[in-house]
């Protein structure tokens, strides 16, 4: 019989459970070690790195926008400020229905019902805490309506800030230029982190260019926030002094220009109600005078925001006033180039002081039929170079241009700048055509469209043709004239100042590549017959120089449009206006000392005498003293 075995084995049970035991207490025991061994660590040796971000986490920095420099004439007048306004401010989350309260304003005219969608979207993508611009600046009877309404909007608010306004408007529009809201095109090539609640920067002209100068640098103010990244108040003075120090912004520099405010208001009133423009510069030192653009626009509407339609338009309006033909319109500059062809002519040899052409009113080529016209049907008769120039004799032109030829044609009018940009300080120039056989051998692809004819060179010594030029560009060549050959590069901006200190850092003139003759006595022709144009008995804009107390030499040039046929006149009353020849004038004064030298052009305003001519003579009268405005 078998021995029966026990129901339980005690000690085997026990040495099991203390086993058990000892390993769970092992295992206890190491894992509150490695906690404390965690604590310590944390508490200890990373104190420091935690303590930091904790208060990272406990306050907010806020950035503070830079107060933007300020734009000055030569006089000092202000043409760019800073002035204060309200602006209409909505905080999402303490708005119940975003929809229903951008909907009631739209109907209180305090918002434009187009914007509501933007709106909505802005106001969707970011922090709910974060205020949201709905409008940037609003009327003295805007922030009346509101107040009275205010309780019926809980969140929406209108809070003090500084906006861009320029004084004077259209006047200055395409010198100075204008700020507008920041794209992200803007950040691209901006520092976006000096950018930061900024809400503007410059787009066109001396606020884009100079935009680094004027912004300034942004500051920084610490605030303390909750836990869901909220200012709250601090709640104690040690919280207070826990605060990291703020930075204080650096406001932009101050931007002096050479603009003559004065002169700048005579030649926009006097392109008043027409399409071109006038630049007048200072021959001596390449100071822009005066830089006008016509039709022009109001740069406060882009610093107080538009809606899109009301940019569309301004967009879409066929007369272009936001493109600044003074330095991106390329026109034919017509005869206004003769002076500086006159010199190739002399310089080359082509032609004397004593040769003389027959002029009957047209220009054959050898072996050719095709009649090169004269503005005067009847022709000039037998002319000299000084009378060619002072009774703008296209022929005599077409006959020496046959012995100039187009490259030197080329070479001549390129030292006096024609052909490409100025350099001058604001963006978007455009550079104009000085065309050449290599110009044209790379520009067309077809080989029989590469070849350079006669004919081409011929309708070139007018103006016409291939070659196009800036006024811009037409205002530094006749400068260049004025000063027999010095040359300076075209400026707008004179000083900067620093807003802090005061200290100006002048912008001195800067020379270019001097034309140099072979005989000096070349340049004394040519003035004397632009001394013609304008006070001669047969100068083609003797009309202009009626009464002036000063002398003055000129130039006047049409530029036609279209193409006129062989059999067909030209008949201005027949034509439509837009169809009509270009008016251009260059001129400096006065003669013997020049001080300024003007160049204008007036689309489609048919005679460079009858029309641009007056225009010149204004500004010249007020910036010399003489109009009837002019103040000292």
């Amino acid at each position: 019989m078998d021995i029966l075995s026990p129901i339980k084995d005690h000690h085997s049970e026990r040495r099991l459970f203390m086993g058990r035991v000892i390993l769970a207490s092992s295992a206890g025991f190491l894992l509150l070690a490695v906690v404390i061994a965690r604590l310590v660590q944390l508490q200890v040796f990373d104190y420091e790195f935690f303590a930091a971000q904790s208060q990272g986490n406990r306050f907010r920095i806020e950035p503070v926008p830079p107060i933007r420099g300020l734009v000055f004439d030569r006089k000092g007048r202000v043409l760019a400020e800073n002035l204060p306004a309200y602006q209409l401010e909505l905080i999402p989350e303490q708005v119940d229905d975003l929809d229903d309260t951008l909907q009631r304003l739209a109907a209180l005219a305090l918002i434009d019902a187009e914007d509501i969608a933007r709106l909505k979207d802005l106001s969707e993508s970011g922090p709910r805490f974060k205020p949201v611009t709905l409008k940037l600046r609003l009327s003295e009877e805007e922030i009346a309506n509101f107040a009275i309404q205010r309780p019926r909007f809980p969140g929406v608010d209108f809070q003090p800030r500084l906006i861009r306004h320029y004084p004077y408007g259209e006047a200055v529009a395409h010198a100075v230029g204008y700020v507008g809201a920041l794209s992200k095109n803007d950040l691209t090539r901006l520092d976006a982190s000096q950018y930061a609640g900024t809400a503007h920067t410059g787009k066109t002209g001396v606020e884009s260019r100079f935009e680094l100068n004027l912004h300034g640098d942004v500051g920084y103010h610490n605030v303390v926030t909750n836990a869901l990244g909220r200012q709250i108040p601090a709640e104690s003075p040690e919280m207070l002094d826990s605060l990291p120090s703020d930075v204080t912004p650096v406001p932009g520099d101050n931007v002096y220009l050479t603009i003559d405010l004065d002169l700048q208001q005579v030649a926009t009133r006097a392109l008043e109600g027409r399409r071109g423009a006038v630049v007048a510069i200072d021959p001596w030192s390449g100071d822009i005078l005066a830089l006008v653009s016509a039709p022009t626009f109001d740069p406060n509407l882009f610093a107080v925001g538009m809606t899109q339609s009301e940019y569309g338009e301004l967009q879409n309006n066929l007369n272009r006033p936001l493109f600044n033909r003074a330095i991106r319109g390329e026109y034919p500059p017509g005869s206004t180039i003769k002076p500086m062809l006159s010199i190739a002519a002399l310089e080359t040899g082509a032609t004397n002081l004593t040769r003389k052409t027959m002029c009957r009113g047209y220009f054959t080529l050898p072996n050719s039929t095709h009649r090169y016209r004269d503005w005067k049907p009847e022709g000039h008769g037998e002319v000299d170079l000084h009378e060619a120039i002072s009774q703008s004799c296209d022929v005599y032109f077409y006959e020496i241009s046959v012995d100039v030829g187009i490259d030197n044609m080329h070479d001549y009018l390129d030292r006096f700048g024609l052909g490409h940009v100025t350099g001058v300080d604001i963006g978007g120039e455009n550079s104009g055509l000085l065309p050449s056989r290599e110009w044209k051998r790379n520009y067309f692809r077809e080989p029989a469209d590469q070849r350079w004819f006669h004919g081409e060179t011929v309708i070139a010594s007018i103006g016409q043709g291939y070659m196009l030029a800036t006024p811009l560009q037409l205002a530094s060549a006749v400068a260049a004239v004025a000063t027999r050959g010095s040359r300076f590069k075209p400026h707008l901006v004179a000083a900067t100042e620093n807003t802090l200190t005061g200290k100006r850092e002048l912008i001195n003139p800067q020379r270019v590549d001097e034309i140099v003759l072979s005989d000096d006595r070349h340049w004394d022709s040519v003035i004397d017959a632009m001394h013609e144009v304008m006070h001669g008995l047969r100068g083609t804009a003797r009309a202009a120089s009626l009464n002036a107390e000063y002398e003055m030499a000129g130039k006047s040039g049409t530029a036609q449009v279209f193409s006129v046929a062989q059999e067909d006149e030209y008949d201005e009353d027949q034509i439509e206006e837009k169809l009509r020849d270009h008016a251009l004038f260059v001129a400096f004064a006065p003669l013997d000392a020049p001080r300024i030298a003007v160049a204008v052009i007036v689309e489609n305003g048919s005679s460079g005498s009858r029309v641009a001519a007056p225009i010149a003579r204004q500004v010249m009268d007020q910036y010399l003293g003489y109009g009837a405005d002019a103040s000292q």
